[in-house]
């Protein structure tokens, strides 16, 4: 697959999943796709959700995985168990290509006869009409931040309907775009920052240009642009998660890599490794198809990647440190 021209495809995507006159996204049907035989339970809210189950245990030596189940639960004031399932909503379009996405591509391209035309105010009211409704929505994709008005229609469509202290909010990001200034107003982007029930998690799709690439199909001076956005998101006082993935292509000078890796975190701050959760790819579902022998030795380079992330953090942070929890890891100012 030939590099993606991150910023055209961005523009033309966004052309086609967005109508901002009338606030409507495009969000795909999951009901009927390729992704459905892949949940534990059917799709909901007329084909267009997904119930989404948060477990924070993982297989040693992965690192626990926190979210958003624990900041949910933090600013609702209920345990963690309450607020480990989320109502998931996609958005239609994707800027990358990540070998490992559990999202058939074709639910990646803006193509409206596998999507529909929604509002805030409608996926709200799908959401309400559930017999069973979790206490969070995950507004994911896709990359959400191809309309990042997205997020903030969402605190509207719910303030309406006064939940917007009921109800915690969360998005993905896999900062490849600006769109979140370049699009939003001012004063969107103070609400975004300002709500109270609002998280945000943004996925670093590599340790290095090459993991990167490798990963992504994004060309690999990208990967740079992650953490200069990253730093601008922290700086609006968002609160702010992230994930990473360490599947790479080949092994040489890992140790290096990751080494400067957690170095460029910590000059966003000092403290963001510990903000962070490696995510355990594995080969399941739509999956599959894409994995090859160079895959499969990506999945093996992994293992030995979060390893040395561990020694990272252990050589960095005391165990009082690292025994923090997530949500409470300063990582602002």
């Amino acid at each position: 697959m030939a590099s993606i021209k991150t910023d055209d495809l961005s523009t033309a995507l966004r052309e086609r999943s967005i109508r901002p006159s009338t606030r409507q996204l495009l969000i795909s049907r999951i009901e009927g796709s390729s992704q459905e035989r892949d949940l534990s339970e059917p799709p909901n809210c007329g084909g267009h959700g997904r119930i989404r189950h948060f477990r924070i245990e993982t297989p040693a030596p992965w690192p626990a995985n926190p979210l958003p189940l624990l900041p949910a639960s933090r600013r609702l004031g209920v345990s963690p168990a309450t607020a480990s399932n989320a109502q998931v909503f996609q958005n239609a379009a994707c800027n990358w290509r990540c070998w490992y996405c559990f999202v058939p591509f074709n639910l990646l391209s803006a193509n409206e006869s596998r999507a529909s035309w929604l509002t805030a105010d409608e996926l709200v009211n799908m959401y309400l009409a559930e017999p069973e409704r979790p206490l969070v929505i995950d507004c994911s994709g896709g990359q959400p931040d191809l309309i990042p008005e997205w997020i903030p229609w969402m605190m509207d469509a719910l303030a309406k309907r006064g939940l917007q202290d009921e109800v915690y909010l969360w998005s993905d990001d896999n900062l490849s775009n600006d769109y979140f200034w370049r699009y939003l107003t001012l004063q969107q982007r103070a609400e975004v920052a300002d709500y109270r029930l609002y998280g945000r998690v943004c996925c670093f799709k590599g340790f290095d240009a090459d993991s990167f690439t490798f990963n992504t199909k994004a060309e690999p001076d990208l990967y740079d642009r992650q953490f200069e956005l990253f730093g601008r998101l922290l700086a609006l006082g968002i609160d702010l998660y992230a994930y990473a993935t360490f599947t790479a292509s080949h092994d040489r000078g890992l140790a290096q890599a990751m080494t400067t890796f957690v170095d460029r975190l910590q000059q966003i701050h000092p403290n963001l490794p510990l903000r962070l959760v490696p995510l355990r790819i594995e080969a399941f579902g739509v999956v599959q198809p894409r994995v090859g022998e160079i895959q499969q030795r990506a999945l093996a380079i992994q293992e030995a990647a979060v390893l040395i992330w561990n020694e990272q953090l252990r050589s960095r942070f005391s165990a009082k440190e690292r025994a923090i929890p997530m949500p409470d890891v300063a990582i602002q100012g």
